[in-house]
């Protein structure tokens, strides 16, 4: 009955600690945004359970990455290297719906 406050707690920490590497992996300001979710999947070829981080800079630029664990199995060194961070940049077409933003 009391687990799910406990596992509320590792997730939050878990969460914490996702932002604090995506902060300093990236150079982000501490008051960029940056947003940590744990994601389920029915899509084919998709672990059931997958980790999305999210982030803004000041110039108002929007990232986001996948890592395909869930949120309590993530550590550091999933995630992608900071000379990638032009390549998580998401890029708007006038026209383009992106399901996802």
């Amino acid at each position: 009955m009391f687990a799910p406050f406990k596992r509320s707690g590792d997730r939050l920490a878990a969460a914490e600690s996702v932002k604090r590497w995506t902060r300093s992996r990236f150079g982000l300001a501490e008051n960029a945004m940056l947003l940590v979710s744990e994601v389920q999947s029915a899509v084919p070829g998709f672990p059931p359970l997958h980790t999305v981080v999210a982030f803004w800079t000041a110039e108002r630029k929007h990232y986001h990455f996948r890592i395909f664990k869930p949120l309590l199995d993530v550590l550091e060194e999933d995630l992608p290297p900071s000379w990638y961070k032009e390549a998580l940049a998401v890029v708007f077409v006038e026209g383009m719906q992106c399901e996802c933003c």
